[in-house]
């Protein structure tokens, strides 16, 4: 089977001038949703596109005649998940598709602990005699259950790098993209979904879908899940579409109106969906995924004298690994601004400061210590093991993006926050210091004087991991995996308004919950 990549460029040569010709012709078109209140004109395409292709203009887009094996709604390989069938379809291994982009690691790291999820249940109930109650509970996994990861970034017309694209967005530029967070379609215009995406920018995905008939399909990236949406209409498919924000505020260009699922970190967010119209049936609050290795115990004592770290002191744990590198300067200048107080806390504090794969600031970190002639510092490179080395220390100093805090919660280490804050990142940062369950430091000052208080008095440390239990929700990737395939079992209806092919698809909602 070719890569994404290969398929990608394969189908640019054959379909950009007409991509490009339908795209204009498209992009003249109204296309309304059922109930004429609840929408308004499609004023423009974010991205990509639909297909007509029988002579019907866009207007009258609806889903193709049902496939008489798609009488449930499920596609062959959704069928053979739920049990042998006959002919040429069961020959195909049921595929389950975790969607995410790469920009940044969070959504990466969500996939892959979705993914991870999935593998250990259809592993776990594969092995079971499925006597027990709990057993029985759960929905069916395929024994021959294949789960994909993907990037869909990949699969674009132009293929770029997310990562560089998202660094365009740090420093001076911050505000703009807080501005394009906050305000984009998160008022009373509302985006439902539509075809547009695949239309004119992943085609590719669309015929991967086609070919590969997934029994469903996890986003954790809005790109992938309105890709995902433009690929079931596109195809006539009615397999489910789960969406998993990875932070703590749901954004404007989810695909409301066509996801099957939200799963959601909180009540929060929920309250954000209802009045965009989610049906209560389709939000589900789980917590963000992580890794199965955030949900076992963890031994501290043990832990620490396996990597050499005292009994008798609090260890501050500061996250410096950068997977993006633009964003952490200031958060390591603040760092470097504070090593040289390190030793007014020899009897009391511990710091770990973990350098990732970048050596040079490892290299860095240790010059500055032995200068310095600091002697409470312990400096890792890359870690293997993240969730025992959290669960072993008392207190966390890191950014707060959604994977990040969300791992902290699971692990159980109260946070300090460092530096200023903007879009998503925001609205995790008012969350946990609303609740209690963490603290916010801009400067290294502010970074100084919260150490000292924490120094002083460990129980505000422990008061910040009580209130942070209320959010802890370790099982969230398991959580998702049993609603994804309760999902797949669950019989559909061709008619239903989510399979409706729309080029794009704008509606009014209600009053938003929040003030952004």
């Amino acid at each position: 089977m070719q890569s994404p990549r290969g398929i990608a460029s394969g189908f640019f040569a054959h379909r950009c001038s007409n991509a490009v010709a339908d795209a204009v012709r498209c992009g003249m078109i109204v296309a309304m949703s059922p109930d004429v209140s609840d929408t308004t004109e499609h004023l423009s395409s974010p991205v990509t596109a639909s297909d007509g292709g029988d002579g019907r203009t866009r207007s009258d887009e609806t889903a193709p005649e049902p496939n008489p094996q798609l009488a449930l709604g499920v596609s062959p390989a959704s069928r053979q998940a739920l049990g042998p069938q006959e002919g040429p379809e069961s020959a195909h291994r049921p595929t389950l598709i975790i969607m995410h982009a790469s920009v940044g690691s969070g959504h990466r790291s969500a996939a892959n602990a979705v993914a991870q999820a999935f593998r250990l249940l259809r592993d776990e109930l594969s092995a079971a005699d499925g006597s027990s109650d709990d057993l029985k509970a759960k929905p069916h996994f395929p024994e021959d259950l294949e789960v994909e990861v993907l990037d869909v970034l990949d699969f674009g017309r132009i293929v770029f790098d997310g990562n560089k694209a998202a660094s365009l967005f740090t420093g001076a530029t911050r505000p703009i993209y807080d501005l394009t967070w906050r305000f984009t379609l998160t008022g009373r215009l509302l985006w439902g979904g539509g075809t547009a995406w695949n239309r004119i920018m992943y085609p590719a995905f669309t015929e991967f879908v086609r070919e590969r008939e997934p029994i469903a399909i996890v986003c954790t990236h809005i790109t992938a899940a309105n890709v995902a949406v433009a690929a079931r209409m596109l195809t006539g498919q009615h397999f489910p579409i789960v969406c998993v924000p990875t932070d703590y505020e749901t954004e404007g260009l989810w695909p409301h109106l066509s996801a099957d699922l939200f799963c959601v970190a909180n009540e929060s967010m929920a309250e954000t969906l209802r009045p965009r119209k989610v049906p209560e049936e389709r939000i589900l609050i789980t917590g963000i995924p992580t890794r199965d290795d955030f949900r076992r115990p963890i031994d501290r004592p043990s832990t620490r004298e396996r990597i050499g770290l005292p009994q008798d002191k609090l260890v501050v744990l500061a996250l410096a690994g950068a997977y993006l590198p633009r964003p952490y300067v200031h958060f390591r200048a603040a760092l470097d601004k504070l090593l040289p107080y390190l030793h007014t806390f020899e009897k009391t504090l511990h710091f770990v400061f973990v350098a990732g794969n970048d050596a040079d600031y490892a290299r860095h970190l240790r010059q500055e210590c032995d200068e310095l002639g600091v002697g409470n510092a312990t400096v890792f490179g890359y870690v293997d093991d993240m969730a025992a080395l959290m669960a072993a220390s008392d207190v966390a100093i890191c950014k707060s993006g959604g994977l990040t805090v969300t791992e902290c919660l699971c692990a159980q280490v109260p946070m300090i926050l460092m530096g200023k804050a903007y879009g998503q990142e925001k609205v995790n940062v008012q969350m946990l210091t609303s609740l209690g369950a963490a603290m916010h430091a801009t400067t290294a000052r502010e970074l100084l004087e919260a150490l000292r208080r924490v120094a002083r008095n460990p129980e505000s440390a422990r008061a910040m991991l009580v209130n942070g239990s209320f959010l802890r929700r370790p099982d969230a990737a398991r959580d998702i995996a049993i609603a994804t395939m309760r999902l797949v079992e669950k019989p559909k209806d061709p008619a239903d308004a989510r399979y409706r092919k729309r080029f794009l698809h704008f509606y009014w909602g209600g009053k938003p919950a929040h003030i952004r």
